[in-house]
């Protein structure tokens, strides 16, 4: 480290800051030999509305809104000055036995758009914290009810829910859990509902709505093996995203919660990505018709603009805490800022002005029927997905559904396709998590024009991967 840091006094060269990457920043989820032994990385310096820049001057379509974040686009003015505002006014006070009017009317408002009674909402800095609050609100609520033994939860296959120590056990992706073993205990998987990969879970054959019966029964199983008394709760994305967006057949989440109630066990919605207007609602639980009791949220209610996550819950598990000395032993220093809480507003406000949520429902089949083209590709197994929010898989073999092996994947995903989409000027995510697909899900301002540039970047780089191959 430098004894005598020096201030940053004017703008740097991008071989400067690739010198400063390479000898102080950790990437997140990164190889960080990309920089200690490669060229360096892409540096963004400049976004507006669906399209962002690098320190070259080079423009991009952002297909993923950043990491499924900026839904209201980039460079929105009103945002940033919203924050500033609030910034002058109050920067900075925390919730601990104290509030401020920014958290107190975004809970209010958050509690508007949540189905029946989820009227509470408990704030933290981001999505991950948002899991870990209910993973330990359920098991507190469950103690204060006089059933300790119920800590148990129950997830799905290839599910992604977090990297905190808690809710690693409800991540369903052993790759990601292996090195901080032991994790915490109590976490169970289930199939999940890519009904392309039906076959390969042990489903015998019928259409989608079996298929989503099968899967939804399978966590009526899995109740009962580990016992009902020993399971807290269920935790499921309404589309899962890890292994490329998989949605829930339709009557899956209605028998997910008669499921529930019948053996007393919670249902917990992972809205983080799917939350405000990624599926066409402010909360994705509305778009299949079912109540969970708990919801948690990030990411897109703020667009990014600044750090905000929160778990909504119900008048159920609040009661317990609304009375005499009892009360729920957690928290965060930056849960409900100040700054954060205003920005929501504002982007919430932007929201209902233009009509984001309409534009979703309204364009998603155009969006769905132009990603569909790409199925003539011989590399293209399937599209799927919903709203604003699809996955592409790749295949070997289109007859078989063959995918392909750690090394082909590894050198089609990281040594070809994640490079060529960036040069061809698209922002996206290739990822392997589980089968390999290319997951897209860009800001809720496009529409079909911009589906159209999507689909032809995609159809160029995808043949070129198959010339290759």
């Amino acid at each position: 480290m430098n004894s005598t840091p020096t201030a940053t006094t004017g703008i740097r060269t991008d071989a400067q800051l690739q010198q400063m990457a390479r000898d102080h920043l950790w990437m997140h989820f990164s190889r960080q030999s990309v920089m200690t032994e490669g060229p360096g990385v892409p540096i963004i310096v400049k976004g507006e509305g669906h399209q962002i820049w690098d320190s070259h001057g080079k423009r991009y379509f952002d297909g993923l809104s950043g990491l499924f974040v900026v839904n209201a686009g980039h460079g929105r003015k009103r945002i940033a000055e919203a924050a500033a505002r609030q910034a002058e006014q109050l920067a900075y006070f925390p919730l601990w036995s104290y509030a401020h009017p920014a958290a107190i009317e975004l809970a209010d408002r958050l509690a508007s758009f949540a189905p029946g009674d989820l009227n509470h909402v408990f704030f933290s800095s981001g999505g991950g914290e948002a899991v870990e609050t209910a993973f330990k609100l359920a098991k507190h609520y469950w103690k204060l009810a006089g059933r300790p033994t119920k800590h148990k939860v129950i997830s799905r296959s290839i599910a992604y829910h977090g990297t905190t120590q808690g809710a690693l056990a409800i991540t369903g992706i052993p790759g990601m859990k292996s090195m901080f073993e032991p994790v915490t205990p109590g976490g169970f998987r289930v199939p999940n509902t890519n009904y392309y990969r039906a076959a390969e879970m042990g489903f015998a054959g019928g259409t989608p709505e079996q298929f989503g019966l099968w899967a939804a029964d399978r966590i009526e199983e899995m109740i009962q093996f580990e016992g009902p008394d020993t399971v807290a709760a269920v935790f499921l994305e309404p589309v899962q995203n890890s292994g490329g967006c998989f949605p829930p057949p339709r009557g899956y989440f209605r028998r997910v919660r008669e499921i529930c109630d019948k053996y007393d066990v919670l249902l917990v919605s992972d809205e983080v990505i799917c939350a405000i207007g990624r599926i066409g609602e402010y909360f994705a639980c509305d778009a299949y018709g079912y109540q969970p009791d708990m919801i948690t949220f990030a990411k897109g209610v703020t667009s990014g603009y600044s750090p905000l996550g929160g778990t909504i819950v119900s008048d159920r598990i609040y009661e317990p805490f609304a009375h005499g000395t009892e009360y729920f032993p957690h928290g965060y220093t930056f849960g409900g800022h100040p700054v954060s809480a205003a920005v929501a507003l504002e982007n919430l406000d932007v929201f209902e002005e233009e009509g984001l949520l309409d534009n979703v429902r309204t364009n998603s089949p155009a969006f769905r029927s132009t990603l569909e083209k790409l199925m003539d590709l011989p590399i293209v197994g399937d599209v799927r997905g919903d709203g604003y929010f699809f996955g592409i898989e790749l295949v070997k073999d289109k007859a078989t559904k063959q995918t392909f092996d750690d090394d082909e994947s590894e050198r089609l995903l990281r040594g070809f396709l994640s490079k060529a989409l960036f040069d061809a000027g698209l922002y996206c995510r290739a990822d392997d998590r589980g089968d390999p697909v290319i997951q897209l899900a860009p800001p809720l301002t496009i529409g079909p024009a911009e589906f159209d540039e999507i689909e032809q970047i995609l159809r160029g780089v995808l043949t070129e991967a198959w010339s290759r191959l």
